[in-house]
């Protein structure tokens, strides 16, 4: 409430000014209506800045600063070589206002990736750019779950997408292969289906590496860049981020540690889809894809039964369970519970034994 009624005395107090004033030759009126316009775009200016981290507050002041410095040499030029007049003056008010924007913008954009923590002191609880940045690959786009994940709030963060992924994610979806095609229009459906969140700050980044031709290097070239994460579900991208000291997040990892614990001698329900390699095997599948392999259960194909769980295996493509379907306890009609006989609540004599003489 209180920073409320400062603005509004702030706005109250140019408008005011502007009105006593009169610049430009304004009439009083028009003075002051101008100096309320002005304030509430300072305010507006002002609310926009508070959502701007301190790191792109400070690359846009530090690029500003040094492309006024090169607008004034480039104005030295100018004046040197350009006769003295409106068409001088014009260029050199168009040199600065243009490399002050684009300082401004660029200093803003690259912001991130200043490491203000190693300068300590005020600076040095600022948290280096690691915290959010997160690159998407290829692979993770056409696979459409981290749609499904960004979707229930567990990301969070910068979303960047790079151009060269596009660009290959392109190439796909104009292949002359019906599947390939299918696949790469699918990963831009999805591509759209993210943009869409507004609880994520997506990126498309155009930096691109032009000595590293295969597109994995350049997103672990990009990951050190940015010193963010690489989301994918590559196996072999993983492994080699992870060398060259790159963070991953691997979907595949993320979906096998959500599935399911079950230990062996616990009894669960699924339903045979079909026949097994072995003998006498029957497979069934849980909700989130894990292969269930039964045994004694070829005959119950297209039903559900009762299992009891044996073991698990647990490799590299995912989890395995392995159970046995019992038939005989199965068919076996349940035992009736012994029906106890009620007591009597009638007192029963008790007799006493007669002296003997």
């Amino acid at each position: 409430m209180d920073l409320v009624i400062i603005r509004l005395v702030f706005i109250l107090l140019l408008a005011a000014s502007c009105a006593v004033l009169q610049p430009f030759g304004l009439s009083r009126q028009a003075a002051g209506v101008a100096g309320l316009v002005l304030g509430v775009a300072v305010i507006l200016f002002e609310l926009r800045l508070r959502a701007v981290s301190l790191k792109r507050l400070i690359g846009a002041a530090l690029a500003s600063v040094l492309g006024i410095l090169g607008a004034y040499l480039f104005s030295l030029v100018i004046r040197n070589s350009v006769p003295a007049g409106n068409t001088q003056s014009f260029l050199q008010l168009l040199v600065m206002l243009l490399m002050a924007y684009v300082g401004l913008v660029v200093g803003a954009n690259k912001g991130d990736l200043l490491n203000l923590s190693a300068l300590g002191g005020v600076f040095g609880g600022e948290k280096p750019g690691k915290r959010s940045c997160k690159i998407l690959d290829t692979s993770v786009i056409i696979d459409g779950r981290i749609a499904d994940i960004a979707e229930t709030g567990f990301l969070d963060g910068v979303i960047i997408i790079p151009q060269f992924v596009l660009r290959e994610l392109q190439l796909v979806a104009d292949s002359a292969d019906s599947l390939k095609r299918n696949r790469g229009r699918r990963g831009l459906d999805i591509l759209q289906r993210i943009q869409k969140l507004t609880t994520l700050d997506i990126q498309i980044v155009e930096d691109d590496y032009p000595h590293v031709r295969e597109v994995d290097m350049k997103l672990i070239e990009m990951g050190k860049a940015y010193d963010g994460k690489i989301i994918t579900n590559d196996f072999n991208l993983n492994k080699v981020a992870g060398l060259h000291g790159v963070q991953v997040l691997n979907i595949n990892e993320l979906a096998n540690s959500l599935k399911p614990i079950v230990l062996p001698g616990e009894t669960m329900k699924v339903f045979i889809l079909k026949e097994g390699k072995e003998y006498n095997q029957g497979v069934a599948y849980l909700d989130d894809g894990t292969m269930v392999v039964v045994d004694n259960a070829r005959k119950m194909i297209g039903k559900t039964i009762d299992i009891a769980v044996t073991s698990v295996l647990q490799t590299t493509a995912g989890k395995m369970i392995f159970g046995k379907y019992d038939e005989r306890a199965a068919a076996a009609p349940p035992r009736p519970e012994p029906q106890r006989q009620p007591s009597s609540t009638k007192p029963q004599p008790i007799m006493a034994e007669r002296p003997t003489e």
